[in-house]
């Protein structure tokens, strides 16, 4: 997307420049932590018949899985029939589930588990054959198919989002409909009934779902599918799409990452540890998708870790945020719990291992009595800084008690469209909602320059970034859900900014990305050029120098 073209849809669904959360959260009376469970997706695709779901349900409790949360056995793509009974009701695909799906949720509730139902908020349902299939969806029949479901022993419904603009369009990540009408109505329909259902919205993070779901699902897609193919690169794609919503998960309410790849192959058991320790603490729904007929101990060994799927289930239900961006170097994420502590996960973005420093003032602290989340072992008082090897890919998960606050220093702000600021090579500003100005256009040869920055003694200075970006993308690219820009002071050699999405629409501005840049002089005669030769960047709306 060029970075002066904004979608106007968007522009006045969210219509704020920095947008609040809303204040409330669905309240169906069940879902107040995310959900857990299994679901046969990712390593059946919709091609699950009544025996391998009979085997799985069993699985799940041999392998004491339901102990530990994964309660919701769930059903995806492919058990629907074909057309609606002679009284308007949905069917099944009595081949795939000769007995039924009553009989089937029998068999689930009779392991002690929850069952879980898969349908669609459009015509017909998503399939694995390019949209051929025509599986019923629920479009219109929201009400009878509550009630039907709800009678088959429904606790769980996903809601996916296939041919929801007309029988003819298959997935349209840009349709020309609001799709929060087609939600609020099964939402309705699930009131009616009179049953506990944990309501999953499924429409892929189209038209920004967080940033209106949460009084309408338990949990919301926030990106296209995790998979398959499983790699690292998906998981890369979604961190950066969680970037700017982290603030919507609540009790009742969270962003929903897509089902685990944990168990799958495609990813090393660190990468793996990375994502299932990654979506326990962003509190998205952890929903086992593999096949554990004979699972390899490290899957269970993840799975099974009672201290993440704590901080998952955690009562105040709030999410990491986004703290640090190290360039193809290491983030730094963290959050509060309820019992008063914090939880930071640290990603390793190199493709080796290495001796990694953790700065705790990118957590937010500067000591803290430290347990490392993955060993449970406890790391004593940490103070300034903690190191440790790292693998490729792999995560340092720190639960941290008894901290003293760091606080950031003061900056200076500089707007992008203070008079004195140069652009060139057809950079250009924009006004954003009527309210503030932003230099767009930088990249692919163009390039703004702010000056007169104060570099107070000179050298090194941490610098906030106030910036738009919504390149938001439904698949894997040489930056997925970020932009890239190099970013150069005085004239110095420019050193790379990686910085992901502040939103999916061009009038949300994310504040306060922070990097350490060196090449300042005293006094305040100081410059900070953005750009790139190649590729676009962010939009900037102003830069702060730290006093």
């Amino acid at each position: 997307m060029h970075p002066l073209n904004f979608n106007p849809a968007f522009t006045s669904l969210l219509g704020l420049v920095y947008l609040l959360p809303y204040t409330v959260a669905l309240d169906n009376g069940i879902g107040r932590t995310p959900s857990m469970g299994w679901n046969p997706y990712n390593v059946f695709l919709c091609d699950t018949n009544e025996a391998q779901y009979h085997t799985a349900a069993q699985n799940l409790v041999n392998n004491g899985l339901n102990s530990l949360g994964y309660q919701y056995f769930m059903l995806d793509c492919g058990w629907q029939g074909l057309q609606r009974n002679a009284t308007g009701g949905f069917t099944w695909d009595t081949t795939r589930l000769p007995s039924g799906v009553p009989a089937l949720a029998s068999f689930v509730h009779g392991l002690g588990l929850k069952f879980g139902v898969y349908s669609d908020a459009g015509y017909f349902s998503c399939d694995f054959v390019g949209g051929s299939a025509h599986w019923l969806g629920s479009l219109g029949n929201e009400t009878i198919d509550a009630a039907t479901f709800g009678e088959w022993g429904m606790d769980y419904l996903k809601y996916d989002n296939c041919y929801a603009v007309s029988p003819t369009d298959f997935v349209n990540y840009n349709p020309p409909i609001q799709l929060q009408p087609h939600y609020e109505a099964m939402r309705d329909a699930l009131a009616r009934i009179n049953r506990p259902v944990v309501y999953s919205i499924c429409n892929w993070g189209v038209q920004d779902t967080a940033r209106w779901a949460g009084p309408i699902g338990n949990s919301w897609r926030i990106s296209n599918d995790i998979g398959p193919p499983n790699n690292w690169n998906n998981i890369i794609r979604i961190i950066n799409q969680v970037v700017p919503i982290t603030q919507f998960a609540k009790p009742g309410a969270f962003n929903d990452l897509d089902m685990l790849e944990v168990g799958n192959s495609g990813m090393t058991v660190a990468e793996q540890e990375t994502h299932f320790a990654f979506w326990a603490a962003a509190k998205s729904p952890l929903l086992i998708s593999t096949d554990l007929t004979n699972p390899a101990q490290a899957t269970l060994d993840i799975l099974k870790n009672t201290r993440l799927i704590a901080v998952n289930q955690d009562r105040l239900g709030a999410s990491i945020a986004f703290k640090r961006r190290y360039t193809n170097d290491h983030d730094v994420w963290a959050g509060p719990l309820a019992d008063g502590s914090t939880v930071a996960v640290i990603i390793n973005w190199v493709n080796s291992s290495r001796s990694l420093t953790v700065d705790l003032g990118d957590i937010g602290i500067t000591s803290g009595i430290a347990t490392d989340l993955w060993t449970g072992s406890s790391l004593g008082t940490l103070r300034n800084t903690y190191t440790a090897t790292v693998p490729a890919h792999g995560s340092l998960v720190l639960k941290l008690t008894n901290t003293t606050p760091f606080r950031l220093p003061s900056f200076t702000y500089y707007p992008t469209s203070s008079p004195s600021t140069s652009l060139s090579g057809g950079a250009a500003f924009r006004t954003v909602n009527s309210t503030i100005s932003v230099a767009g256009n930088v990249g692919n040869g163009g390039s703004v320059t702010l000056t007169g920055l104060d570099g107070g003694s000179g050298g090194t200075k941490l610098v906030s970034i106030d910036y738009i970006n919504a390149d938001f993308t439904m698949t894997n690219t040489a930056c997925s859900n970020c932009r890239n820009a190099i970013v150069s002071v005085n004239g110095g050699v420019g050193q790379t900014v990686q910085m992901p999405l502040s939103g999916q629409s061009w009038d949300i501005v994310y504040s306060g990305y922070l990097v350490s840049l060196s090449g300042f002089v005293s006094g305040k005669n100081n410059t900070i050029t953005f750009s790139n030769p190649n590729a676009w960047t962010p939009d900037f709306y102003r830069v702060g120098v730290a006093n």
